[in-house]
């Protein structure tokens, strides 16, 4: 097939009750990271720079957020039949919601008839990666498989945590070969030809020929006990059939990637995951590199003037070590390290942020510490509060205290000392 029409469909109703409270008020994809991005604006990118403009976003759950970033932000050429749009659940075909992913592609086949692409992309909308789409868009029609799954290599001791995928032994993966068993969190599995240590887990990125799909999610609406679910129902339909096919991500060759981010993938579904992701942003080489310019993240870019370090009245310098800061962001006189602030941040003399994420318009009071904590927008730390130190006192006030020790205070919060 040469130079098929392609059209990408974000699956972005995401609920995202492990990642509460960030999510109280918002979608999961919604929910800010890396100080001025969304997380659905990860995967938006990597389909608009493998050169795939025709996108609908299908939303759900507390979508205002995330209709709005998308209206505002992702605007493409009309002239040229390029578009981004955000599509609600209509209850076209009844008055259910969407039952599951699967069901919420088939509610949505109307897009699909309208569009009427030879290939179809699915892809989720909250992991941080970069992915070329393209490449595996020519590895599934090479392949001549009716599906093709993404995958990534994870330890074998994590695949309890993931879909696995099953290949034929001596099978070569970097080939797209056929998916011969697909299983939900196995405490069994079976591992990579070669790689004995290593599965192949799904990323939840698809690619489908539009009538296999059409048919197989048409199908599945009509089946009695399924859970309408891509992962959990349309991929093993297609491996019962002979007709899924699997790519290996560790061949996907993304311009400007270094060899210390190439690969990376993850899936920002629980807070601890979240915090661990932004913490990969602040070295110095940092684990995931948000200046390639090559395979931009792409973003709204508000009018809000440069980040500002400066001293206060008693000449205290402002320092940020390890750390990203955000336009609009204002360090006066406190000291900032291995910590991610975004837009609008506003740190008083004295105040320390260690090892921490300041969402959009927090503003920190003097001589107030926050350690190893995530503060979601327009929080207000009060002059000497403390957050992070005590994990008894957090819970007092009300804030969330992970396993892990994390704190998380909700949006639109006031701390009280």
């Amino acid at each position: 097939m040469h130079n098929p029409r392609v059209l990408a469909i974000v699956l972005a109703g995401g609920e995202g009750k492990r990642l509460m409270p960030l999510t109280a008020d918002r979608a999961k994809p919604a929910v800010p990271f890396g100080g001025t991005y969304r997380l659905i604006d990860f995967a938006l990118s990597n389909v608009a720079n493998s050169r795939y403009l025709q996108m609908v976003v299908l939303t759900q759950y507390k979508s205002h957020s995330l209709d709005k970033h998308i209206s505002m932000t992702w605007r493409m050429s009309t002239m040229l039949g390029n578009y981004v749009t955000p599509v609600p659940a209509q209850q076209r075909l009844g008055k259910n919601w969407y039952l599951g992913s699967a069901d919420a592609i088939y509610q949505s086949l109307n897009l699909v008839d309208d569009a009427r692409p030879d290939i179809v992309v699915v892809v989720g909308a909250d992991h941080v990666y970069r992915m070329d789409f393209s490449q595996m868009v020519q590895a599934h029609v090479d392949s001549g498989a009716g599906c093709t799954v993404a995958a990534i290599r994870q330890p074998v001791a994590m695949a309890d945590q993931f879909g696995v995928m099953e290949v034929g032994e001596g099978e070569d993966v970097a080939t797209t070969p056929r998916i011969t068993a697909f299983r939900e969190k196995p405490s069994d599995p079976a591992t990579i030809p070669g790689s004995p240590g290593e599965i192949l887990a799904s990323m939840g990125n698809y690619v489908f020929d539009a009538d296999a799909l059409v048919e197989a999610v048409t199908r599945d609406a009509g089946t009695e006990g399924s859970k309408h679910d891509m992962g959990g129902d349309i991929v093993p339909d297609f491996v019962s059939r002979g007709a899924a096919a699997v790519y290996d991500y560790a061949r996907n060759d993304v311009p400007g990637s270094t060899p210390r981010d190439r690969g990376y993938w993850r899936d920002v579904g629980t807070i601890d995951s979240y915090y661990d992701a932004h913490m990969d942003l602040t070295s110095a080489l940092p684990v995931f590199n948000l200046y390639n310019d090559r395979w931009p993240i792409l973003s709204q870019q508000r009018p809000l003037p440069p980040a500002k370090l400066v001293h206060d009245a008693d000449r205290r310098a402002g320092t940020a070590v390890d750390s990203i800061l955000a336009p609009g962001v204002v360090v006066s006189g406190a000291s900032v390290e291995g910590s991610v602030l975004s837009s609008g941040v506003w740190t008083s003399s004295g105040s320390t942020i260690s090892d921490s994420v300041l969402l959009d318009g927090v503003k920190v009071g003097r001589h107030a510490a926050v350690r190893r904590a995530i503060l979601d927008k327009n929080v207000v730390v009060p002059e000497g509060a403390r957050i992070g130190y005590d994990a008894d006192h957090d819970r007092a006030r009300g804030f969330v205290v992970t396993d892990s020790g994390l704190t998380v205070v909700g949006k639109n919060a006031v701390v009280q000392p």
